[in-house]
């Protein structure tokens, strides 16, 4: 991520009144559509959605709670094609002017610490933080293989990690600290995207 000011020098987001309201698929789609123009940006975004409601799939959450933690990954960069020194600040203000959950709110908010200023507190924020590097660092490399995600190994993509050179972009320090954060490991959290992040709907 671009080096700008973007510390959102605040920790409040949304109204608790508005908790359990999300966006309808068409309107958060809407969003997609009329904000992002570019389609690599597009395919990131869907994939950390796809690995988000996976992983509270996963966890045994209500469907409310899936589509939540999903639209959560699905919008988290919207304003970054438009509108990146406003990074995430304008998604935020949409998103509370339409009323949503402060908690998908924030986790928008949270999923880079150190350039927001917002710590990831729930599972949510950490597990957002987490996939966002590590989804288009694996989906870098699944592009180098000519079979894809097709027998990519954990082993490969730790390997690739280690060479500053590759997907130089992605942050190697950020990887690392959503991991210690959501107090997973760094290999499990590899595993998750590889197997899953292959089934995104990239419609």
């Amino acid at each position: 991520m671009q080096q700008y000011s973007l510390n959102l020098n605040r920790n409040d987001f949304g109204d608790i009144q508005y908790a359990g309201s999300i966006l309808s698929p068409e309107a958060a789609k809407g969003i997609l559509d009329d904000w992002v123009k570019n389609d690599r940006l597009k395919v990131h975004m869907k994939q950390v959605a796809h690995l988000m409601g996976a992983y509270a799939k996963q966890l045994g959450l209500s469907d409310l709670e899936v589509a939540m933690w999903y639209q959560a990954g699905l919008l988290h960069d919207a304003d970054w094609d438009q509108w990146p020194d406003q990074h995430c600040r304008k998604i935020i203000e949409e998103l509370e002017s339409r009323n949503v959950d402060p908690t998908l709110i924030r986790a928008i908010a949270s999923h880079g610490p150190r350039y927001f200023g917002v710590e990831p507190v729930s599972l949510m924020d950490k597990m957002l933080y987490a996939f966002d590097e590590l989804s288009g660092f694996v989906h870098a490399y699944a592009l180098m293989r000519p079979e894809g995600y097709v027998g990519m190994e954990v082993k490969g993509v730790k390997k690739r990690l280690k060479d500053k050179t590759f997907a130089a972009q992605v942050s190697r320090e950020d990887i690392q600290d959503a991991s210690e954060r959501a107090a997973i490991a760094v290999e499990d959290l590899i595993y998750f995207v590889i197997s899953h992040q292959a089934n995104a709907d990239l419609s």
